[in-house]
């Protein structure tokens, strides 16, 4: 098994420094077909972070496909998962094409586009079943590699191994899939799990959640099997909420993302504190914050945005769990990792 140990903990910019090449299926034939059904005239585009600069490459391919008087729109806005739809650019087009996520919100102008990646999780998983002695196994993967889902399980089986696996809730679409946000689906009876798929979050915030399982990661893209250590995230998550014990005004953040909106919770701490200010905001970053005269942040929003770069706020920036125990609510050892769960 190896293991880099200078990134172990870090969860910013794991995961992308790829070891093999990647194609994928933009299914531009079902997205002609749609806007040929729905005479379509305006059409958006919307990309994930990584995948953005293939954005023109994809239009021109629909602009052959489709007749002259087809407008394609690509967004600008940032995108990090299924819950962050460019609703301005959706309410504006005929046809809403999201691609790189599965569906959290049905709706029928936007057409979601997985896709799903071509490399081979095979010969990773050889490697990993050498780290899972017991019989019993739950296994896990991101929506990229749901296309070889059941041929992952009929493998392991096929190695007497007992897979369990399940649907979390009504923010997952597929059975043993998970988000950044939310790991029900690893809520199985089974002691270690199988993460197949790349970067680090996903199963550090898999075994933050279940600290009773062992978590193996089995990461098909950059080739390599280690075991999810939460230690150092820990420490970090520890760091933030000491250097926020002593704060005295709080910014609450509420996200206006369409899929990130928790306003229950961040009236909450509203309301039990007079020091306390409520801040909307569709991107949360370093520097629209930096004008805001407070001591400590709280992010109601995407739980990835403290943890990936709550290094990089000028001041503490903390989950609403993570802010009940600074502020004396709850001890210092029920910290626990920020999930999401059917607040669409």
């Amino acid at each position: 098994m190896s293991q880099d140990a200078s990134t172990d903990g870090d969860l910013r910019n794991t995961g992308m420094s790829l070891k093999h090449d990647r194609e994928w299926d933009y299914e531009l034939d079902r997205i002609v077909e749609a806007v040929e059904e729905r005479d379509a005239t305006r059409v958006g585009l919307q990309f994930p972070e990584g995948l953005k600069r293939r954005g023109p490459a994809v239009a021109d391919d629909l602009r052959e496909l489709c007749d002259d008087d087809v407008t394609f729109l690509l967004s600008g806005q940032p995108c990090y998962g299924a819950c962050d739809l460019d609703t301005y650019l959706m309410r504006r087009t005929d046809v809403f094409v999201h691609f790189g996520h599965s569906p959290m919100k049905e709706s029928e102008k936007i057409i979601y586009v997985p896709l799903f990646s071509n490399v081979d999780p095979f010969p990773i998983m050889e490697d990993a079943v050498e780290e899972l002695p017991e019989e019993d196994v739950g296994l896990v993967t991101t929506a990229q590699h749901m296309n070889r889902f059941d041929e992952m399980v009929e493998w392991l089986e096929e190695r007497d191994y007992d897979v369990h696996t399940r649907r979390g809730d009504d923010r997952l679409t597929h059975e043993g899939q998970v988000l950044g946000c939310n790991y029900a689906s690893a809520d199985i009876d089974a002691d270690q799990v199988l993460y197949v798929g790349g970067g680090k979050f996903h199963p550090l915030g898999l075994a933050m959640e279940h600290p009773e399982k062992k978590v193996l990661i089995a990461d098909p893209v950059n080739n390599v099997v280690t075991v999810a250590d939460t230690e150092k995230f820990l420490k970090q998550r520890y760091g933030a909420v000491h250097r926020a014990m002593d704060a005295k005004k709080w910014g609450v953040i509420f996200c206006t993302k369409i899929g990130q909106g928790r306003m229950k919770i961040a009236e909450e701490i509203i309301e039990d504190n007079d020091d306390a200010y409520l801040i909307t905001m569709d991107e949360v970053t370093p520097d629209r914050l930096r004008n805001f005269d407070m001591d400590a942040f709280v992010n109601t929003g995407c739980p990835r945005i403290t943890t990936d770069d709550g290094p990089q706020f000028h001041k503490p920036m903390l989950t609403p769990g993570e802010y009940r125990i600074a502020v004396g609510d709850k001890p210092l050892d029920s910290l626990s990792f920020d999930t999401f769960h059917g607040t669409w």
